[in-house]
């Protein structure tokens, strides 16, 4: 996810390094495969960076996502947000 956007629609995957990462048109393909720094996030809560392969990832009301080390850390965010700011879960592997 290029854009960190949730589109709710079947994304490109795109292999990189033994990873599956996964972008919207082939412009994201092309960036997934040439730059990491698409290729991870910051983790809201630790500010560690986070492989966006591997991630925790949560979308927001406005369809942005958000990506967590892990489901703790997901959940520590969701207890100091508003109920409407982080929903849904997805673990991409």
């Amino acid at each position: 996810m290029v854009t960190d956007m949730y589109f709710g629609k079947k994304q490109i995957p795109v292999s990189n390094g033994g990873k599956t990462y996964y972008g919207c048109c082939e412009n994201c393909k092309e960036t997934l495969s040439k730059d990491s720094k698409a290729r991870t996030a910051i983790d809201p809560v630790t500010g560690k960076p986070v492989d966006k392969a591997k991630a925790v990832i949560a979308a927001r009301s406005d369809n942005s996502v958000i990506y967590f080390e892990n489901k703790k850390t997901f959940e520590q965010f969701s207890k100091i947000q508003s109920p409407n700011s982080a929903h849904g879960e997805h673990t991409q592997h």
